[in-house]
């Protein structure tokens, strides 16, 4: 597979940039509920990164798999779950190649931290839906979670709050920020590193496309999910277009 752009790169920060103590603390019980209403065994997450909702859902007994489109990715994700001890697998697949990296069928799949707008053209997304829902057994649940590009877009909200992650002596600061384009924006991302006095950075960059609601719940029922609930947060806070941080979608297979 060809570089990705951004990703590959950013792959060996991505645990300094993230509060997986945090975040896990705040998403898994959210996960973990529907998980459990469906009955669920099997887990394929989707653009998985460096493999931590995977490593937390096989640590409660799942069994899981994660696929990510990123080598660098899948490569950290194998060193965190062999560092955790524990058996989860890993291949690198992106979105519309699922069907093909696979052979078992999954109860469950999850596309979690704004991945699916990577996917940049509204036929290419209806085939990555078809492809999820083709990997998961009849009435298999389907978990997204977006940024909710409705308040996004027409507001252009290009600053996003400033990362740091600190170790002994050295320092990491995460600046992102949006370019808005007709159709596209792109997504920058400017690492700071400083190690004693000295400081470095690197910029990259990648394309992304806003994916509204209304959208979103057609082509999910295009794809094999006639029931689809919206949230707008992990709290299970009824989704508002406005005010909404997140687009958190829980869709059943037909």
């Amino acid at each position: 597979m060809s570089e990705v752009p951004l990703w590959d790169t950013f792959s060996a920060d991505y645990d300094r940039f993230v509060d997986w103590e945090g975040r896990l603390a705040r998403e898994m019980p959210f996960l973990e509920g529907f998980l459990a209403e469906r009955g669920a065994q099997r887990v394929l997450d989707v653009a998985c990164g460096t493999g931590h909702h995977a490593i937390a859902l096989a640590e409660r007994g799942f069994e899981v798999t994660g696929s990510d489109v990123s080598e660098g990715m899948v490569a950290e994700a194998r060193h965190n779950a062999e560092t955790a001890g524990l058996a989860v697998t890993f291949l690198q697949a992106g979105f519309g190649e699922l069907c093909g990296a696979v052979e078992k069928r999954y109860d469950a799949a999850l596309c979690l931290g704004n991945s699916l707008p990577s996917v940049l053209s509204e036929d290419a997304l209806r085939g990555a839906l078809a492809d999820m829902a083709g990997v998961l057994v009849p009435e298999g649940l389907l978990i997204i979670q977006n940024l909710n590009y409705d308040r996004v877009w027409p507001r252009r909200e290009r600053f996003m709050p400033l990362q740091t992650h600190r170790q002994g002596q050295e320092e990491w600061l995460f600046f992102r920020f949006v370019d808005f384009h007709q159709e596209t924006l792109t997504f920058n991302m400017v690492i700071l590193h400083r190690n004693g006095e000295i400081w470095n950075y690197a910029a990259e960059a990648t394309e992304l496309r806003p994916i509204f609601s209304e959208d979103l719940n057609r082509l999910l029922e295009q794809s094999g999910f006639p029931n689809v609930d919206f949230y707008g947060d992990y709290d299970h806070n009824p989704y508002q277009q406005d005010t909404s941080g997140d687009l958190i979608v829980v869709a059943r297979k037909g």
